[in-house]
This record gives structure tokens, sequence and C-alpha cells, in this order.
């Protein structure tokens, strides 16, 4: 997925911007993890891009490429109380509006709250921490023009890297 995001204060494409220099970020995988599929991917879009510059030889034979999908438009679905989070929908999935993504529960077991889709889209991220607070981020959407191309767009990007094939 690609998104196109604003520009935030004090952030590295801020920074960049107000130095005229192109930036291409990636951001993948989730805070204080390596995430080996993540990692891979990542390894291997950084060649493709200095290939497409030339500063990398071009290979012989070109793997299969997976054309992306594009967006401008994501928000994240937070936490309605602290509890413990058991979790509804995975990664990839498309979800509509007011969809179940999880419940949040306390250790007790005496209160549950339903965290619903707030849009209809496809969950782009979401939290992997069992524990949460009131306002935690817990499931990021984006939505799309055509949700049944992003998520095959997801399913082919799983499928080509999950096979463990290398690094390069």
């Amino acid at each position: 997925m690609i998104i196109n995001a604003n520009l935030r204060d004090g952030s590295l494409r801020q920074f960049a911007a107000e130095n005229k220099v192109r930036l291409l970020l990636y951001e993948c995988g989730e805070a204080l993890r390596f995430d080996e599929l993540s990692i891979r991917a990542g390894v291997r879009g950084i060649g493709r891009v200095m290939r497409a510059l030339e500063m990398l030889p071009a290979r012989k034979h070109q793997r299969i490429t997976i054309e992306p999908v594009r967006t401008s438009n994501t928000t994240w679905v937070r936490a309605p109380d602290s509890g413990i989070l058991a979790v509804q929908c995975r990664l990839g999935e498309r979800v509509k509006r007011g969809q179940l993504l999880g419940t949040v529960s306390d250790p007790f077991g005496s209160k549950d709250s339903d965290v619903l889709a707030s849009v209809s889209g496809i969950v782009i991220g979401r939290s992997t921490s069992p524990l949460t607070h009131e306002g935690d981020a817990l499931f990021h959407l984006g939505t799309f023009d055509d949700t049944r191309g992003a998520s095959a767009t997801m399913d082919e990007f799983q499928d080509a890297y999950d096979v463990d094939e290398g690094w390069g």
C-alpha cells in the first residue's frame, strides 16, 4: 500500500521537504520488533528503486511485480476503554463501517466494549498488544475506491513474501 500522507511537524518527511530532498519513506512492521516479512520486502523494494534509478545494475530476470494500491485516506480506530483486546479481524481484511474489529474487556470480564470500524476499507495495520488503554490506536484502516483490488494486492504481497527466497 502506498499512502500519500500529509507532512507532520518534526518528522523526517517534513525535514526532507524543507530541504528540497525527494523522499520515499518505507514504514512497515511493528514498533520495537523485527518483522522478517517487512524487512525482506523493504530490502527488495530498496533494490528495485535503486535499479530503476540506475544506481544498481538491472537484473537479467525480473521477478513478478506486484502493482501497489494507493490511498490518501486512512484513519485509526482507537480503544473505547482500557483492558484486554481480543482481535476479530486480520491484516488485509476488507471491513464495512460498523463491523466488529475486536472487543476490549476489563481484566475481570465484567465489561466488554466493542471496537467497530469507523469506515469501510481495508485493515492496513493493527496493534498486536493485548493490553490497551483508552484512546490507544488499535486498527489502521485505509479507504479505497476498489476494496476488492486492494485486498487482492495484499494477498499477492503476502504470498510473494511468505516464501523464504532469500533477501535479494
